[in-house]
């Protein structure tokens, strides 16, 4: 591409020259095929940069080309009255006058720039040829299934979008077919109709070729059905499904009107799977583009923006899909996008068509459309929140006051002056009833030099409950109830957005327990959540009306909770005493064990007992202590430590859980075979494979699963996340243990209460229930089962009881631990005793510290003196 100097008009101004540089802006008009003006120079030519951006390209079908003019002068400053048009810094030296154009979104064709500045005006010109890349051929099918008994030919086909380029295709394999051409609709599709079926699999290729271009070849995969392949019959209920293999996928075209393809999966069993269709309407897709044009910087948004707002509402109402509706969504989303880059305004019009369409978006059925397109992409409401919210404060000041009012869309836009009287207020009739007010000493600095500012209050009733659950730091992981709205303030003085300021808001007839929100878009990895920062709720006792201050403005409503977590400071004091007591405790059981170690461990019953004990102790003590420091670290996927300490603590609870799992199955299996002895050397490693593999490797898939996906760290903590399914990986295993846990500690009830209940005097009864009661205080914090309260937690309403007890019996496990798991241990009292006292020990050698020898000794049917002998120690 070549420049030159301007003729006609720049004979006034020598010196001038025409340098094209990377950059984007706004008032560069591109057009397709434009011829210049009488008395304008003209640059073109198919050198220079076009064979640049070929090669650029390789890879697409089109791009965009962004275009800014550089006027340098030799031995001035830039001109104050072009400075408004071009922002631009001052000029230096001239370098080489070579134009260069970027690539983004450009389709095949020759193109013209046209540039005015200071009394002149030019064009450039360039043809571009940008070839195809892979997405942009669609194969109907691109994989196929086939009976070649049934179907001894078939047909295959690729299209490509209508190009000013030549392209010839040729079929491999080709023999014994048939090839041929046809344009429908903006497309061009090539077509092999196959004569014999192949005998076995095969891969046919289209390879697409144009004159200086690279060629792009398509795989097609056919796959055979043999004799005793299972199938899914042939459908044709709504749409036509041939026969298809099992474990493939079945496919057929959109209707004319629309573009994409539909597919059904035929499983493993040879029956069909739902239908899944990516078909949109070609219009809104037309639509869609334009859009993605605009914001990214090709064409005029000031011209086309009004333009696409004036047919959305018509493709809202004839949207028939989750695909239509998310293209809509984009088109929304990218027409925002080109408003706010380049701060245009909008009439009452082109407002009035964005809300009709919106309030048609809100009112589209739920299911059949929403929960679809949710399940493709679950920020879809998010989406349209932020476009709505950036479009609908662009209203030109001249339009002010405006008010509008549908069934889901309800908005109040207002002017005011330099002075005004009082604070702003406003009502809406919705239900629950609405009133948001913003003092006036929060209005005044935004007030300066006689700026206007304008005030726009909307409201978007059902969207609330389109938006994903996903809340932010300090609502933990319940599922809320909203009231069916939203009410978005934004404020504007000139072109520039306000996000401060005080506003006060009443939301009427609310039960449960209130929480004011906002629905900030930066968290989840950009995707929104709710979140509490910056409000909070005043609801009067007895009054169903919550009040909602908050200190800046956007998206706010209220979230309703029956389970409330409590957020009491004293639940949090309670919270770290009684993991500090814990901790305190279990390092006071390790120096025991130290001291009484070799005493304690003699046969293979203690040792298996004491040594699940120890690993219980070690892990607990290593995880109180990374969960009370955890809090001190700073939040967030992007903070090593923060992923570290929630990964250890997840490791290190399940470790714990699964040594109790492990003590659990050695009484389980002493209790059922009697007379069988466990050999420690096989033993041994199972219990070190159970208690610390499983648990390592259920800790490592659960990192390498969620975190990718941005779902493993709660927000604002370093902690398991509990909406995308992280949690359940703790959560599911301890419920499962603590249920098995639970089994065995029944079993055991079972053998100290039969048959001495029955048969036994009463002071052999007293002593067996004494027994009971003493292996229920020992089995039940060495077991875990104090976590099963944890459901109470869930299941309770408002109450904060089952809170307060399952926080004092789980962070004073350790303490448990420590008095019924040792101290209670009559052979380590006897160890500590004849440590510190040199008093001998007593002849006995029978350890009932965990009931075991009773139990076991019960189990054997001893005689009625050994069991007394046995519950007197």
């Amino acid at each position: 591409m070549t420049t030159r100097k301007p003729s006609a008009h720049s004979a006034a101004t020598p010196g001038y020259e025409a340098v094209a540089h990377q950059h984007h802006t706004g008032w560069a008009r591109m057009g397709r095929t434009g011829l210049a003006e009488k008395g304008q120079s003209q640059a073109g030519g198919e050198s220079g940069s076009g064979q640049l951006l070929d090669q650029q390209n390789g890879a697409g079908e089109s791009a965009l080309v962004s275009v800014y003019v550089h006027l340098d002068f030799s031995d001035k400053t830039w001109p104050h009255e072009v400075s408004r048009t071009l922002t631009l810094p001052a000029a230096s030296a001239s370098s080489s006058p070579r134009p260069l154009l970027t690539g983004l979104r450009l389709t095949t064709g020759e193109y013209m720039s046209c540039f005015e500045a200071q009394g002149f005006k030019w064009n450039l010109h360039e043809v571009v040829r940008v070839p195809l890349k892979a997405t942009d051929v669609a194969r109907l099918p691109d994989q196929l299934s086939i009976s070649c008994a049934t179907s001894p030919g078939f047909q295959l086909s690729c299209c490509i979008p209508s190009t000013n380029l030549a392209y010839t295709v040729t079929w491999s394999p080709g023999e014994g077919s048939k090839a041929s051409s046809f344009n429908k609709s903006g497309s061009q599709c090539f077509v092999m109709a196959v004569q014999h079926c192949p005998m076995t699999d095969t891969v046919y290729t289209c390879d697409l070729q144009s004159p200086g271009l690279a060629p792009l070849r398509v795989p097609i995969s056919i796959t055979i059905i043999q004799d005793g392949d299972i199938t899914c019959p042939e459908d044709t209920s709504v749409l036509t499904w041939n026969v298809t293999k099992a474990g493939h996928v079945a496919q057929a075209p959109c209707p004319e009107s629309k573009r994409g393809i539909v597919r059904r999966f035929c499983a493993a069993d040879g029956v069909w799977g739902p239908v899944h269709s990516s078909c949109t309407d070609a219009r809104l897709l037309a639509l869609f583009i334009r859009a993605k044009l605009l914001q990214a910087g090709q064409g005029s948004p000031a011209e086309e923006v009004p333009q696409i707002l004036a047919q959305l509402p018509g493709q809202a109402a004839e949207a028939s899909s989750p695909s239509d509706l998310l293209t809509l969504l984009s088109t929304m989303k990218y027409l925002a996008k080109a408003v706010a880059k380049a701060r245009i305004q909008l009439d009452r019009s082109a407002l009035k068509n964005l809300l009709i369409a919106t309030d048609k978006v809100l009112d589209m059925d739920t299911r059949s459309l929403w929960t679809l397109a949710q399940a493709r992409k679950p920020w879809a409401g998010s989406t349209l929140l932020l476009a709505v919210e950036t479009l609908a404060c662009s209203l030109c000041p001249q339009d002010h006051p405006f008010t509008f009012s549908l069934p889901n869309v309800l908005l109040q836009s207002q002017l005011f002056g330099p002075t005004f009287p009082a604070d702003y207020s406003i009502s809406f009739p919705t239900r629950p009833p609405l009133q948001a007010q913003i003092p006036r000493h929060s209005l005044a600095p935004l007030v300066r030099n006689g700026t206007e500012i304008s005030i726009t209050s909307l409201v978007l009733r059902k969207l609330d409950h389109l938006l994903p659950s996903n809340y932010g730091q300090g609502l933990g992981d319940s599922l809320y109830a909203t009231p069916g709205l939203v009410l978005v303030i934004s404020i504007m003085a000139g072109d520039q957005a306000f996000s401060q300021g005080e506003v006060i808001m009443d939301f009427g007839n609310t039960d449960g327990s209130p929480h004011c929100v906002f629905w900030d878009h930066s968290l989840f990895q950009g995707r929104g959540g709710w979140s509490k920062e910056g409000c909070q709720a005043q609801a009067a006792s007895g009054s169903p009306t919550a009040r909602c201050l908050c200190q800046h403005l956007t998206a706010f409503s209220v979230l309703m909770s029956p389970h409330t977590v409590p957020e009491e400071p004293a639940l949090a004091l309670l919270t770290q005493v009684g993991l500090g007591a814990s901790i305190l405790a279990l390092l006071v059981c390790l120096g025991v064990y130290r001291l009484v170690w070799r005493v304690v461990v003699r046969n293979k019953v203690s040792y298996f007992r004491h040594a699940t004990l120890l690993n219980m102790v070690l892990c607990l003590l290593a995880a109180d202590t990374c969960f009370l420091g955890a809090p001190f670290l700073p939040p967030g996927p992007r903070s090593p430590l923060c992923l570290a300490a929630t990964f250890l603590c997840h490791f290190l609870y399940l470790a714990t859980f699964f040594w109790m799992l492990a003590q659990a199955l050695v009484l389980a299996h002493q209790l059922l075979f009697v007379f069988h002895q466990l050999p420690k050397h096989r033993v041994l490693p199972l219990m070190v494979l159970l208690g610390y593999l499983c648990p390592l490797g259920l800790a490592g898939v659960t990192l390498g699963l969620y975190l990718p996906q941005g779902q493993y760290l709660r927000e604002g903590e370093c902690w398991l996340d509990g909406k995308g399914g992280a949690l359940y990986t703790f959560v599911g295993p301890v419920l499962a243990i603590v249920g098995v846990n639970g089994l065995v500690l029944a079993m055991a009830m079972l053998k100290l209460l039969r048959p001495s209940l029955s048969e036994g005097p009463p002071a052999e009864k007293r002593q067996a229930l004494l027994g009971v009661i003493k292996a229920l205080l020992i089995l039940t914090p060495i077991f875990g089962l104090t976590w099963g309260l944890g459901l109470a937690t869930l299941l309770e309403e408002v109450s904060v009881v089952p809170h307060y007890i399952f926080t004092i019996l789980n962070t004073l496990q350790g303490v448990f631990i420590l008095l019924f798991g040792c101290l209670m241990d009559k052979k380590v009292q006897e160890a500590l005793r004849k440590r510190f006292c040199r008093a001998q020990a007593p002849s006995s050698t029978i350890s009932l510290s965990t009931n075991e020898g009773y139990i076991l000794e019960h189990s054997k049917g001893g005689s009625d003196t050994a069991r007394k002998t046995d519950a007197s120690e």
